[in-house]
């Protein structure tokens, strides 16, 4: 069988990467309507990390700092059209050299011609927004529109993520009984719980009647930072109504017990094969969604639906069982420490830390750095933005604006209370605010994304012709997309 020797300590490492889950949609994180009982059972049978965050909620440049380990200032890559340089190494490049076959299983979103960034082979190719043909306009943005129209249906993305899913557990299969003995890196992407917002009838018949619109207590759109109240604006949010709200969060909630579904199929046959005792299994979102916490919806924020994500770890035999890690974490992290898992050599140039001795139940190592980063500069609304996660403490710099936030998150999980005005607090928002503002310059990613838009080339359809096609794109069966259905 295709499984490292029962002494080696380098297991095969599998990593479910999703798109856009809401940390706080889990039944292990306390939802109490939410059915995810795969994800928990993971957690149950290994660690599960409580405040872990994305490096950008914005799906190519969170990708591209969990692919390296690096900032997106580090990267120069804030924005869904930047492309993330192929000289820049990743962990897949570091556990190919590492010997481990690196294999890619769906949706990465990485732009330009470098489909691979390292991976040695492609069993499926990614997602495109063909997929959302013949589906109302606007369904898949960050706006109005892709939750007031919300329901039950069928998407192209649901059936891109059941032929991800079921590639992934035919590669397994086949893999337990291929000759070799070479540890495994397999990354299985699916795009899921993504809006649209619209989710198979039996699962969102399933949530209609137990969701209820988050509420939003009085005062509090009244003394919104600015900048939050441009974010607000540009995309509508207060136009929704409580049954549309609803709808939509049936919608996510089915959504995300079809991803859970998902993980279940890949845990089955990993049991069934013999594998799971030898594979270091990770589950993780490129993001959160605010999936109607404080009225908000979708990614681009910095508040904690949107930023925050799950992040699972199960390796039978080797990490404790039921381990809650409620030490701030980034994705960031995911590279150095699937790089430790695999005894490979360190990327040059990483901010990330290795998490395995967290992942034993090991102490805090003394050296820990304490601070965890992330940054976003949004498509709509207000500009460049960067937070800073220490202890209980978060702060948010909004660029161009006169004054941050300020949350304690023991106290006010929610980020109701914004304490940046409050003298009592002034020496815990400096000391935050200077370590936001080093090394990070909304100025310079200001110039630096004008300079790009000025020398990007006018659309042309040939250049579709130049991109890779011959198994990195998926393409759609006919008449995946009904809605409503």
């Amino acid at each position: 069988m295709a499984i490292p020797m029962a002494d080696s300590p380098r297991p095969n490492l599998l990593l479910f990467l999703s798109d856009q889950h809401n940390p706080h949609v889990l039944g292990c994180a306390g939802d109490r309507v939410v059915a995810t009982p795969h994800l928990d059972r993971l957690a149950a049978e290994g660690v599960r990390c409580s405040a872990a965050y994305c490096g950008s909620p914005l799906c190519v440049p969170s990708r591209s700092t969990l692919l390296t380990g690096q900032s997106c200032t580090a990267l120069q890559v804030w924005t869904l059209s930047d492309i993330l340089p192929s000289s820049v190494p990743t962990f897949a490049h570091a556990l190919s050299a590492a010997g481990y076959d690196t294999v890619l299983c769906g949706r990465m979103h990485f732009g330009g011609a470098d489909q691979r960034h390292g991976f040695g082979e492609r069993i499926i190719g990614d997602v495109t927004g063909a997929l959302l043909a013949g589906l109302p306009p606007n369904l898949n943005g960050q706006s109005y529109e892709s939750t007031a129209t919300a329901g039950p249906g069928r998407t192209g993305y649901q059936a891109y993520d059941a032929a991800v899913t079921a590639t992934a557990v035919q590669w397994l299969r086949e893999r337990a009984i291929a000759p070799t003995d070479r540890p495994f890196c397999l990354v299985v992407g699916t795009v899921l719980p993504h809006n649209p917002y619209i989710a198979p009838r039996p699962l969102f018949d399933a949530y209609i009647d137990r969701v209820e619109a988050p509420a939003i207590p009085p005062g509090y759109l009244e003394a919104l930072h600015p900048a939050v109240r441009d974010w607000r604006r540009a995309r509508r949010v207060d136009d929704l109504t409580p049954e549309q709200t609803r709808t939509a969060l049936a919608a996510y909630y089915g959504l995300v017990s079809m991803v859970d579904r998902q993980v279940g199929q890949i845990v089955e046959v990993l049991d069934q094969t013999g594998l799971r005792r030898h594979t270091a299994v990770c589950y993780t979102s490129d993001h959160g969604d605010m999936a109607g916490e404080l009225g908000m919806w979708w990614k681009s924020t910095l508040y904690e639906g949107s930023v925050g994500v799950p992040l699972l770890f199960s390796w039978p035999g080797h990490f404790p069982t039921g381990l809650v890690v409620q030490e701030p974490i980034s994705l960031i992290d995911l590279a150095p420490t699937l790089i430790d898992l695999g005894g490979g050599t360190p990327l040059p140039a990483t901010s990330g830390r290795v998490l395995t001795p967290l992942l034993h139940g090991e102490p805090v190592p003394v050296a820990w750095r304490p601070d965890v980063y992330a940054e976003i500069v949004p498509a709509l609304g207000p500009g460049p933005a960067r937070m800073v996660r220490r202890g209980s403490w978060k702060l948010v710099l909004h660029h161009g604006y006169p004054s941050p936030q300020l949350f304690n998150l023991d106290h006010d999980p929610r980020e109701l209370h914004d304490l940046a005005g409050d003298p009592a607090y002034a020496d815990q928002r400096e000391a935050l605010l200077a370590l936001a503002t080093a090394g990070w310059d909304g100025d310079e990613i200001v110039a630096t994304l004008a300079r790009r838009q000025a020398q990007r080339p006018a659309p042309n359809p040939s250049n579709r012709m130049a991109q890779p096609r011959s198994g990195e794109y998926w393409s759609p069966p006919p008449g995946c997309n009904a809605f409503p259905e």
